[in-house]
Order: C-alpha cells, then structure tokens, then sequence
C-alpha cells in the first residue's frame, strides 16, 4: 500500500450562527462549528495539535495554536472518526476559517491534515 494512504483523514465542517450568544450592537458575532474527522487511512493516528487562521470581513486575522481539540488528543483508529464542537466570535457578520491538524501515527510518522477554508455567515447575510 502506498504510503500517501497509509496517514489519510478526511474533516467535514459544519457551521451555525448562535444569534442568542452574540450581540449584533457591539459588533459580536458568534458561531459554533462542528468538526468530523475520519481516519480514511490504513494506520490509527493521534492529533496532537491544531493551528486555525480566522478572517472576518474586515480582514482581521486572528491565528489560534494549541494542543488538542477541546481538551482533548483523540486517537483515531482505521476507519473510525472523532466529533467535536467549538466556537469562533467575530466582529463582523462574515469571516473564513481554515487551518490544520497535527497527528502522530501509531508507527510513530508525524503527519498533518491540511482544513479547507469554511465560512462563517449570519444567515441572509450571503446569496
């Protein structure tokens, strides 16, 4: 088997605005983001860390580093998958997110999981 499949994990994004947390006056807005990783490869990986660029609509940039997700490193065996959710606030009613995970496989290769650029919008906010 190659070894390009071997160290694979798929992430799937989904995103909600949480009006009743955020506060549209001051300029607030808060989102929640639901994050699935799936190990699609052959070889359990544990995520060790993550690195998240945050871009609202006024070009702010805000970098996030740290260990794990929500407290924890999850160890993501062949074929199985790790749900989580968090929270991004933002000052404006748009942004992107993108970023990426770091693992460790359990033969010991570091690897990383590249995570496409998602959207964060209030709802009718984009066409």
């Amino acid at each position: 088997m190659a070894e390009s499949t071997k160290y694979e994990m798929s992430v799937s994004v989904t995103t909600h605005y949480l009006a009743e947390q955020s506060d549209t006056e001051a300029q607030r807005f808060v989102f929640a983001y639901q994050i699935k990783i799936r190990n699609t490869g052959t070889v359990a990986g544990q995520l060790l860390s993550r690195h998240w660029v945050i871009r609202d609509g006024e070009s702010q940039v805000q970098e996030v580093r740290g260990m794990g997700v929500v407290g924890e490193q999850p160890n993501i065996q062949p074929g199985e998958e790790f749900e989580y959710v968090s929270g991004a606030a933002l000052t404006s009613q748009v942004g992107t997110m993108e970023g990426s995970y770091q693992f460790i496989a359990a033969d010991g290769v570091e690897f990383q999981v590249m995570i496409d650029p998602f959207v964060l919008s209030v709802p009718r906010v984009l066409h």
